[in-house]
Protein backbone atom coordinates (compact mmCIF):
# COMPACT_ATOMS: atom_id res chain seq x y z
CA UNK A 1 0.00 0.00 0.00
CA UNK A 2 1.27 3.39 -1.08
CA UNK A 3 -0.21 6.63 0.90
CA UNK A 4 1.04 10.21 -1.12
CA UNK A 5 0.34 13.64 -0.12
CA UNK A 6 1.09 16.59 -2.00
CA UNK A 7 0.05 20.20 -1.80
CA UNK A 8 -0.33 22.33 -5.08
CA UNK A 9 -0.09 26.31 -4.50
CA UNK A 10 -2.24 28.20 -6.39
CA UNK A 11 -3.02 31.99 -6.95
CA UNK A 12 -7.32 32.47 -7.60
CA UNK A 13 -8.54 35.23 -8.54
CA UNK A 14 -12.04 34.44 -6.55
CA UNK A 15 -15.63 35.65 -7.90
CA UNK A 16 -16.23 31.81 -9.22
CA UNK A 17 -12.95 31.13 -10.99
CA UNK A 18 -12.72 27.98 -11.72
CA UNK A 19 -9.33 26.47 -12.45
CA UNK A 20 -8.74 23.08 -14.51
CA UNK A 21 -7.05 20.03 -11.52
CA UNK A 22 -7.20 17.38 -13.77
CA UNK A 23 -3.59 17.42 -14.93
CA UNK A 24 -1.95 18.11 -11.71
CA UNK A 25 -3.91 15.47 -10.24
CA UNK A 26 -2.94 13.15 -12.95
CA UNK A 27 0.65 14.19 -12.34
CA UNK A 28 0.62 13.51 -9.06
CA UNK A 29 -0.69 10.07 -9.62
CA UNK A 30 2.20 8.69 -12.06
CA UNK A 31 4.94 10.59 -9.55
CA UNK A 32 3.23 8.27 -6.96
CA UNK A 33 3.47 5.36 -8.92
CA UNK A 34 -0.03 4.38 -8.34
CA UNK A 35 -1.72 2.03 -10.58
CA UNK A 36 -5.03 0.89 -8.21
CA UNK A 37 -6.53 3.14 -5.50
CA UNK A 38 -8.29 6.76 -5.19
CA UNK A 39 -7.38 10.36 -5.14
CA UNK A 40 -8.87 12.48 -3.42
CA UNK A 41 -8.46 16.49 -3.81
CA UNK A 42 -9.28 18.60 -0.66
CA UNK A 43 -9.61 22.46 -0.41
CA UNK A 44 -8.55 23.60 2.86
CA UNK A 45 -11.08 26.47 3.80
CA UNK A 46 -14.59 27.87 3.85
CA UNK A 47 -14.63 29.80 0.36
CA UNK A 48 -13.45 27.51 -2.29
CA UNK A 49 -14.62 23.88 -3.31
CA UNK A 50 -13.76 21.37 -5.63
CA UNK A 51 -15.68 19.38 -8.25
CA UNK A 52 -15.99 17.74 -11.37
CA UNK A 53 -17.43 19.42 -14.65
CA UNK A 54 -16.50 19.40 -18.79
CA UNK A 55 -14.23 22.05 -18.95
CA UNK A 56 -15.68 23.88 -21.89
CA UNK A 57 -15.56 27.64 -21.52
CA UNK A 58 -19.49 27.63 -22.17
CA UNK A 59 -20.19 25.28 -19.40
CA UNK A 60 -18.25 26.72 -17.23
CA UNK A 61 -19.76 30.27 -17.43
CA UNK A 62 -23.29 28.18 -17.28
CA UNK A 63 -22.02 26.61 -13.81
CA UNK A 64 -20.49 30.24 -12.92
CA UNK A 65 -24.04 31.92 -13.82
CA UNK A 66 -26.08 28.81 -11.85
CA UNK A 67 -24.02 29.49 -8.52
CA UNK A 68 -24.83 33.49 -8.78
CA UNK A 69 -28.61 32.64 -8.58
CA UNK A 70 -28.66 29.94 -6.22
CA UNK A 71 -26.53 32.26 -4.23
CA UNK A 72 -27.04 36.16 -5.16
CA UNK A 73 -24.12 37.88 -4.07
CA UNK A 74 -26.36 41.34 -3.68
CA UNK A 75 -28.58 39.68 -1.02
CA UNK A 76 -28.19 40.64 2.52
CA UNK A 77 -26.68 37.83 4.41
CA UNK A 78 -26.28 37.35 8.32
CA UNK A 79 -22.65 36.58 7.98
CA UNK A 80 -22.22 40.77 6.97
CA UNK A 81 -22.93 41.45 10.52
CA UNK A 82 -19.80 40.34 11.41
CA UNK A 83 -17.00 43.69 11.25
CA UNK A 84 -15.39 43.27 7.61
CA UNK A 85 -17.64 40.30 6.01
CA UNK A 86 -19.24 40.80 3.04
CA UNK A 87 -18.73 37.23 1.97
CA UNK A 88 -21.40 34.86 2.83
CA UNK A 89 -22.47 34.01 -0.93
CA UNK A 90 -18.91 32.20 -0.74
CA UNK A 91 -19.38 30.89 2.47
CA UNK A 92 -23.26 29.49 0.98
CA UNK A 93 -21.70 28.35 -2.40
CA UNK A 94 -18.49 26.69 -1.05
CA UNK A 95 -20.63 24.65 1.09
CA UNK A 96 -23.19 23.79 -1.24
CA UNK A 97 -20.46 22.33 -3.59
CA UNK A 98 -17.95 21.15 -1.12
CA UNK A 99 -14.15 21.30 -0.52
CA UNK A 100 -13.50 18.01 -1.40
CA UNK A 101 -13.57 15.13 -4.04
CA UNK A 102 -12.85 11.27 -4.63
CA UNK A 103 -11.73 10.02 -7.76
CA UNK A 104 -10.60 6.47 -8.35
CA UNK A 105 -7.39 5.53 -10.03
CA UNK A 106 -7.21 2.61 -12.56
CA UNK A 107 -4.38 1.41 -14.45
CA UNK A 108 -2.60 4.49 -13.17
CA UNK A 109 -4.90 7.11 -14.73
CA UNK A 110 -7.27 8.71 -13.08
CA UNK A 111 -10.85 6.97 -13.35
CA UNK A 112 -13.00 10.26 -15.23
CA UNK A 113 -15.49 10.17 -17.95
CA UNK A 114 -14.47 11.19 -21.10
CA UNK A 115 -15.12 15.27 -20.97
CA UNK A 116 -15.18 15.19 -17.30
CA UNK A 117 -12.45 17.55 -15.21
CA UNK A 118 -11.49 18.16 -11.55
CA UNK A 119 -11.60 21.71 -11.17
CA UNK A 120 -11.09 24.15 -8.10
CA UNK A 121 -13.71 26.56 -7.88
CA UNK A 122 -12.50 30.11 -5.78
CA UNK A 123 -16.15 31.58 -4.43
CA UNK A 124 -14.35 34.53 -2.49
CA UNK A 125 -14.50 38.44 -3.68
CA UNK A 126 -10.67 38.62 -3.78
CA UNK A 127 -7.70 37.17 -4.95
CA UNK A 128 -5.78 34.55 -2.96
CA UNK A 129 -3.57 31.84 -2.71
CA UNK A 130 -5.03 28.61 -2.47
CA UNK A 131 -3.39 25.23 -0.55
CA UNK A 132 -5.07 21.96 -2.33
CA UNK A 133 -3.98 18.61 -1.02
CA UNK A 134 -3.72 15.56 -3.10
CA UNK A 135 -4.24 12.67 -0.97
CA UNK A 136 -3.52 9.15 -3.25
CA UNK A 137 -3.73 6.03 -1.51
CA UNK A 138 -3.46 2.75 -3.53
CA UNK A 139 -0.51 0.25 -4.97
Amino acid sequence: MVMHTITEQIRTRGHNECIDMTERVQRAVHEAGITHGLATIFVPGSTAGVTTIEYEPGLVGDFQEALRRLFPEDLRYRHHDAPGEENGFAHLRSSFIGPSLIVPIVGGRLHLGTWQQIILVDFDIRARQRSVLIHLLGE
